[in-house]
């Protein structure tokens, strides 16, 4: 593992909070920046940017990562926006890779840049790796995120898969009027392909440009999905997510369902987030954060920051408070906190 200077004043120990969850899993946003402009992500206009003095360097965040991993942080997953427009994206995940203390190491991306750099991310020792595809329609693709790139991003997955990453994961959030028609399709893609498919339940943070009023929720997408066969329940491992998963008999691949407001996972919930400027977020559904970015650039030591993720931890809710209508909605932006 690689070590800070000041890390001999740590207290290690475990991020336990009230609920008694342990908290072993941090996803890290390392860039605001994205080469898409989703409907339930990016809101209409200009999106504000952070400058390159907002946002932390990749030795701060090695150094929050080695503080984490003495309290227990076992995974990370690295996010964005898209993480791969970063420069030094790659080399991040090496080093972290390279860190025998962490159990996973994953990627996140939109799938843009992956075919160019499937290869690197894989050499650096990154095996999972999550793809955000809310349509295998290309003129519905490009409306949903802006771009017409389906292309680009489907070569990239199918570059990933010929490489061999293992589990690819394929991300869906699910639109009722947009996608909804395409549900059963992605579900086919694990008949052919070893595929995770996570159906996500839409969540209304910021300022986005999606309805809220009309969700389709996942007791209706699962039960579109089990007109393809069975569905055989699987069990989550320590540190996994927190997608209930299944099997179609028959398949390949699997399935899984991400239902942050018709089922709370709350209870099981085993993470933090660390934004791309440094405030580190309990609960992805609550604007509370701890901000460390002011604590490292302030020649803290790294008990100071271990205080931090103890902070955190502290302010982790019971549950969420999202609600159907949407009164509760989170005002930062999906973008900046990291997905």
């Amino acid at each position: 593992m690689e070590t800070s200077k000041k890390n001999e004043m740590i207290s290690i120990g475990e991020l336990v909070d009230r609920e008694k969850r342990h908290l072993n899993y941090l996803r890290i946003s390392i860039t605001d920046r994205c080469n898409l402009r989703c409907l339930y992500c990016a809101p209409d206009g200009r999106i504000p940017k952070l400058n390159h003095r907002e946002i932390l360097s990749l030795e701060e965040i090695m150094r929050i990562v080695n503080v984490g991993i003495h309290l227990g942080i076992r995974k990370i997953r690295i996010t964005g926006g898209e993480p791969l427009v970063r420069r030094g994206a790659i080399d991040l995940l090496g080093r972290l890779a390279r860190i025998p203390q962490l159990k996973d190491v994953s990627l996140t991306s939109n799938g843009v840049l992956l075919e160019a750099n499937a290869q690197r991310i894989f050499d650096a020792g990154i095996r999972r790796i999550n793809v955000s595809l809310d349509s295998l329609i290309r003129e519905k693709f490009a409306h949903i995120t802006g771009y017409d790139y389906f292309d680009r991003v489907w070569a990239g997955i199918m570059k990933a898969y010929e490489i061999g990453f293992a589990p690819i994961k394929i991300n869906a959030v699910a639109m009722r009027g947009i996608n909804d028609d395409e549900i059963l399709d992605l579900a086919k893609l694990t008949f052919k392909y070893p595929f995770h498919i996570r159906f996500i339940e839409y969540m209304p943070i910021g300022n986005s440009r999606s309805d809220s009023t009309n969700q389709i929720l996942t007791p209706e997408i699962q039960e579109r999905v089990a007109t393809l066969g069975e569905l055989i329940p699987l069990d989550n491992g320590q540190i996994d997510g927190p997608a209930r998963r299944y099997r179609i008999t028959g398949a390949k691949g699997e399935v899984g369902f991400i239902s942050a407001l018709s089922h709370h996972f709350c209870a099981t919930c085993n993470r933090l987030r660390l934004t791309a400027d440094g405030r580190l977020r309990p609960c992805l559904l609550s604007d509370q954060y701890i901000p460390m970015k002011e604590t490292i650039r302030g020649d803290g030591s790294d008990e100071q920051l271990a205080q931090c993720f103890r902070n955190a931890v502290k302010q982790k809710a019971a549950k969420h408070q999202l609600s159907l209508n949407g009164a509760a909605a989170v005002k930062d932006q999906m973008q900046g906190i990291g997905g």
